[in-house]
């Protein structure tokens, strides 16, 4: 079975939780899920990801490395 990795970048709000809750309850049993809150200690490091990723807002999701169309732009 194929893995699929999924990535949320949250910050502490109830739209972040929702859609990290959607989430994990909607994932397969082969997907690993990676929740990054930009509000950690490690905030420069996380918003470097971000950055790659192009987000420039959250809740924002990545699947497979690959940034979800509902988040771009």
């Amino acid at each position: 079975m194929t893995q699929h990795s999924k990535e949320v970048f949250k910050e502490d709000c109830p739209i972040c939780d929702g859609t990290v809750q959607s989430v994990e309850e909607l994932a397969c049993p082969s997907c690993k899920i990676q929740i990054w809150h930009l509000g950690a200690d490690d905030t420069a490091q996380r918003l470097e990801q971000a950055t790659q990723y192009g987000i420039h807002r959250v809740p924002a999701m990545v699947v497979n490395s690959k940034l979800s169309g509902c988040c771009q732009n």
